[in-house]
């Protein structure tokens, strides 16, 4: 089986470009159920920052062919340039090794995407494209995302996307606390910064999205208040700082309706945070006086600043990856040769019967103490030929000897079935 992986990241590509092949959590099985009958094995791991196929196939799949299944997916024609990286086999797995860790995250160390991978592999077995081999690779990620939080400080005093938006407000509007906040959206990164920016003291929350049973739900949580997601043209006027966080295949937030909200409103800025992708908000508010808007993008920026304090625990963080890498590729080896391992031992054992039988057959005299000692020492000499052998396929790289060993042995695929 071999494994590959396709995508595109904050690390190659900007945020424009990004949310065109955004997948939202609605969009993922969908998507999956139409590569499953190309792929024994599809999973995508789509967040704010990356978009990212992982495959397991019994054949290898081209660079081209998987960057033409994302494109499909996500119902948007491949980018001129080179903003997709293609990545196979222990590097496939290195990768996201590293993204559930945290170290490829535009926050080093954040735990939001831990969950995130965990989505991903469940919407795969929901589509009905995952298979064995992709549950282990996604599980051995969990796995070594866990360890490098527990085994390591990679984590700790850390920002989240969500933390960061609060200390983009902070920044441009001191302090909080009698400021009202707005958040448009009630998915989980909407939750995660109304309860940061609840923490924060700020004066007042409101809370609104098309699903307004979900709104509710946060604002009862939280101490916040709703209003109907219609209204919200006339409820930016009373906002300080907008948190943008839906799911929305386009922009909620236009630049006529914050224009107009700002000319009610003489001398009172406006902090606009979108933490969506495809973008909430519409780029010509960076236009509007007296508004600060800021996106993904913009978050790397603060994100840098927090990567001096943990630059010391990426190399333990990057011993762990290694190590779960390592074993993740024995186990694939020992997978991917286990069939031919046993049509081996099965061949072996039928050649040594035949020959045992021809042998005892020659001597009729022998008492049944020495023909049982005849076949025990037939088994133990056909166990130590074939020790070196099947260690050698299962724990050295097995792979490149399979081809051989099936052609000296003369196993087919009904020796292996």
């Amino acid at each position: 089986m071999h494994i590959s992986l396709t995508g595109i990241s904050h690390r190659t590509a900007s945020v424009a470009l990004r949310e065109r092949f955004a997948l939202g959590p609605e969009e993922l099985v969908p998507a999956l159920a139409g590569l499953a009958p190309r792929f024994a094995g599809a999973a995508i791991l789509s967040t704010c920052n990356r978009t990212e196929l992982y495959l397991a196939s019994p054949t290898p799949v081209s660079r081209d062919d998987a960057i033409a299944a994302l494109a499909a997916a996500s119902d948007a024609p491949p980018p001129e340039g080179e903003p997709f990286y293609h990545e196979v086999e222990g590097r496939a797995a290195r990768h996201l090794f590293a993204v559930a860790a945290g170290i490829d995250s535009l926050v080093v160390g954040e735990s939001e995407i831990l969950g995130q991978v965990r989505e991903a592999f469940s919407a795969a077995t929901a589509a009905g494209s995952g298979n064995p081999v992709l549950g282990r690779l996604f599980h051995a990620a969990l796995r070594t995302g866990r360890r490098a939080r527990s085994e390591t400080e990679i984590g700790a005093n850390g920002l989240s996307v969500s933390a960061l938006a609060v200390s983009l407000s902070r920044n441009a509007l001191g302090d909080l606390r009698r400021k009202t906040v707005l958040v448009v959206g009630a998915g989980d990164a909407g939750r995660r910064s109304a309860a940061a920016l609840m923490q924060s003291g700020v004066g007042r929350l409101l809370v609104t999205t098309r699903r307004s049973g979900r709104a509710e739900e946060i604002a009862q949580e939280l101490g916040g208040a709703t209003f109907p997601f219609e209204e919200l043209p006339q409820t930016i006027r009373e906002a300080d700082v907008i948190i943008a966080a839906t799911a929305a295949p386009e922009a909620v937030i236009t630049a006529e309706a914050v224009g107009a909200a700002m000319r009610s409103r003489p001398g009172r800025p406006l902090v606009i945070v979108d933490i969506a992708v495809p973008r909430d908000v519409e780029a010509a508010v960076r236009a509007v006086e007296g508004v600060r808007l800021f996106d993904v993008d913009d978050l790397q920026a603060l994100a840098e600043r927090n990567r001096e304090a943990r630059q010391q625990e990426i190399g333990a963080v990057e011993a762990i990856i290694e190590e779960e890498t390592q074993r993740f590729q024995s186990w694939l080896t020992g997978n991917q040769a286990a069939p031919t391992i046993a049509a081996l031992r099965r061949r072996a054992e039928a050649t040594r019967r035949a020959e045992v039988a021809r042998t005892l057959a020659r001597l009729p005299g022998l008492d049944a103490a020495t023909q049982a000692r005849i076949d025990a020492m037939s088994r133990a000499l056909v166990k130590r030929l074939l020790h070196s052998p099947v260690t050698r396929l299962r724990d050295e790289g097995g792979s490149r000897h399979l081809d051989v060993v099936r052609d000296l042995f003369e196993l087919d695929e009904g020796d292996e079935s």
